[in-house]
């Protein structure tokens, strides 16, 4: 029986038992030989229902419900670009939820723009291999989601505000056999905290149980001190590690792959810089206010800077249980010191159902950027 499930040069050659779908707007349950069948002003099967439209305030939309066995490839979504101040916060106001098998509480919980690693409700170039943003808020994942049963994905509207447009694609494949007993399904988890606490690290995920494997992490920093920011260690409290952990890492910016502060010298001065490869990346720094309604920047905001690290080649594989943080510490005239700066983050993993259930989401007006 072959399990493969796709998406390497490795086995693209192998002949894939499957049936390929795909659900948007145009054919929303993925149903054979039905899709683009609504009419436009250019007649039938002319790009007739391209979007979901108007999406209500305070409404959930469901995206896709799909009967299994089968595997999610890849998602593809985009939203209306923003036209007054308060859409600013249109892609921390969206939150994503996935639902495996027959599942009551999510197994994905995000803002929109967070999962595909585009925080602080704004877009940028994102270049990696599971994910990809690419202009304009073009939000694209390749994480293979498997479900035996049923998948379902929603969308939910915080914004204060209908949402005109929504586009999206869902591009999955039926399986003519059983997945495998312990196939692993995929769950992401969004959190933060405004201002964390001295000597107290960052918690990305923890009350995770059962076998697993952690793929990846995202996140939004903003900085609330003066100077070097990037001296803390990631940490994973592995199958029952308390006090100390299994892996704990050298410092932020060299978890993310980069070295030194990102730096180099630009007229004498010292600047950090952005990047984005397969596994690793720090795709978005900015220290600029966005105010669409009044036209301009304002130079006054803290710098809030985005980083992804993928765990496709050095999954974290634990047994029975998982805990991941991150220290707050900088470096400065006085030597290390503890920090205290607003961090979000959106975890990636793995494991066997059932999961435990997540605490609640932060309400919108707390997920805003500062």
């Amino acid at each position: 029986m072959n399990y493969d499930l796709g998406g390497s040069l490795g086995t693209l050659a192998l002949a894939k038992h499957r049936k390929s779908r795909a659900i948007n707007a145009e054919n929303p349950t993925g149903e054979k030989g039905k899709g683009g069948m609504a009419a436009s002003t250019l007649g039938p099967s002319r790009k007739g229902s391209p979007c979901l439209r108007d999406i209500p305030s305070g409404e959930t939309v469901t995206l896709a419900e799909i009967e299994g066995p089968g595997t999610i490839n890849h998602i593809w979504i985009t939203v209306t670009n923003k036209t007054t101040e308060a859409d600013c916060f249109v892609l921390r106001d969206l939150v994503l939820r996935m639902y495996w098998d027959d599942e009551e509480e999510p197994s994905v919980e995000s803002p929109l723009g967070d999962f595909f690693c585009c925080g602080f409700g704004r877009e940028c170039i994102v270049n990696s291999l599971p994910i990809a943003a690419v202009p304009s808020r073009g939000l694209n994942s390749y994480f293979q989601m498997p479900f035996k049963k049923k998948a379902r994905i929603t969308l939910e509207n915080q914004h204060v505000n209908p949402i005109p447009a929504f586009f999206y694609q869902i591009d999955y494949c039926l399986w003519d056999d059983p997945l495998p007993e312990d196939i692993a399904y995929f769950h992401a988890q969004w959190r933060r905290q405004k201002i964390t606490e001295l000597q107290k690290d960052y918690v990305i995920l923890d009350n995770v149980r059962g076998k697993g494997h952690y793929v990846g992490t995202y996140m939004a920093l903003t900085t609330l001190e003066r100077y070097w920011w990037g001296e803390g260690e990631m940490k994973f409290y592995i199958d029952g590690d308390e006090e100390y952990p299994t892996i704990c890492g050298t410092g932020t910016e060299d978890y993310f792959g980069g070295s030194w502060s990102f730096a180099k010298q630009v007229d004498g001065k010292t600047v950090e810089q952005n990047y984005c490869t397969p596994y690793m990346g720090y795709p978005y720094y900015s220290s600029h206010d966005e105010v669409i309604h009044n036209d301009y920047h304002n130079d006054d905001c803290m710098p809030m800077r985005g980083f992804y690290r993928w765990h496709i080649q050095d999954p974290i594989c634990f047994e029975e249980n998982l805990k991941v943080t991150i220290q707050q510490i900088g470096v400065g005239y006085r030597g290390l010191f503890e920090r205290q700066d607003d961090v979000a983050s959106v975890a990636y993993w793995y494991q066997a159902e059932p999961h435990e259930g997540f605490a609640p989401l932060m309400k919108k007006e707390d997920r805003w950027p500062r």
